[in-house]
């Protein structure tokens, strides 16, 4: 796969558009699967980050999966024309359950006109064999399939002061038996932990790529209501990332990028209805800019 000229990694988009020869795009699903951090096998109250309000047993269920797809097609259709899709289950821990009940869900996904494959968020401690024994037959079907490992640090203190329930050893097993298999891995790393700095953010790139791993993505840690990490905030106890100091990290963090490297996603937010701060992440196309600025 080959870089675009005046851009020194190859995104997510130009590689399917690459391997495909059209535009490929990611339709989030929500599958409303739980959290080993959550239910208790983990622990109880989830990361400190993650707003427990939308794990609520009295919330709106979402649609099905099907709907989903079919509502997702039409805001692709309006912004881009696009015609081929990858089912993204994104919310939640999208393999913490039984191989044959996430099959139930996966072949929903895959029975869609147009749907090329799977992209699956998880943690790095619930994919046992034969999840990716299942991820691997899609594969030798044809099917285009990444496994997305919520990371967030390889730094395992900070890890557990934000509750994650795993380690760098979970993450470092996992990543080993999918890639042995042939499975693409795309590896999710947070900006902005408590405690961390830019520094830290770049050890934990050195120590995901020295591993090995076939995507990445970056997202700065937002503050959303009904969380731990926001009572922290409000008390004065966590001071989220500054843009420019961001948006200089991930431009240090793309430049150490091997070129098979594929980077999935450079900046993430939350919905204004929920996010507290920074209110900088809002400006997905501003982060965006910047950095490809940055680097031409």
């Amino acid at each position: 796969m080959s870089v675009v000229a005046g851009r020194p990694y190859l995104s997510f988009g130009q590689y399917m558009q690459q391997r495909h020869g059209e535009h490929v795009h990611k339709l989030s699903l929500n599958a409303s699967f739980t959290c080993p951090n959550r239910d208790g096998s983990k622990g109880i109250g989830g990361c400190t980050f993650c707003n427990n309000a939308s794990f609520s047993p009295n919330a709106k269920a979402p649609d099905s999966i099907e709907s989903q797809i079919a509502r997702g097609k039409a805001v692709i259709a309006k912004r881009t024309g696009a015609k081929k899709f990858l089912g993204y289950f994104q919310a939640y821990t999208n393999t913490y359950d039984e191989a044959e009940n996430l099959k139930r869900f996966y072949d929903r996904a895959l029975a869609v006109d147009d749907v090329i494959g799977l992209s699956i968020g998880t943690r790095p401690d619930c994919v046992p064999d034969e999840v990716l024994e299942l991820l691997l037959a899609y594969q030798e079907q044809g099917y285009e399939i990444w496994l997305e490992l919520g990371l967030q640090s390889a730094n395992d203190e900070s890890l557990l002061r934000v509750n994650r329930g795993h380690g760098w050893m979970e993450y470092e097993d996992t990543c080993r038996r999918a890639r042995d298999m042939g499975i693409k891995v795309c590896t999710h790393l947070i900006v902005g932990l408590p405690g961390e700095a830019a520094l830290d953010s770049l050890k934990s790139l050195d120590k995901v790529l020295a591993l090995g791993t076939d995507g990445i993505k970056f997202h700065p840690l937002h503050i959303v209501k009904g969380t731990q990490l926001a009572r922290e905030w409000k008390k004065g106890l966590y001071e989220p990332v500054a843009e420019q100091a961001y948006i200089d990290t991930v431009v240090k963090m793309l430049e150490r990028l091997p070129k098979n490297v594929i980077v999935h996603r450079l900046t993430g937010t939350a919905s204004q209805d929920i996010l507290l701060a920074p209110q900088w992440c809002g400006k997905k196309w501003q982060i965006l800019n910047a950095i490809n600025d940055r680097l031409s």
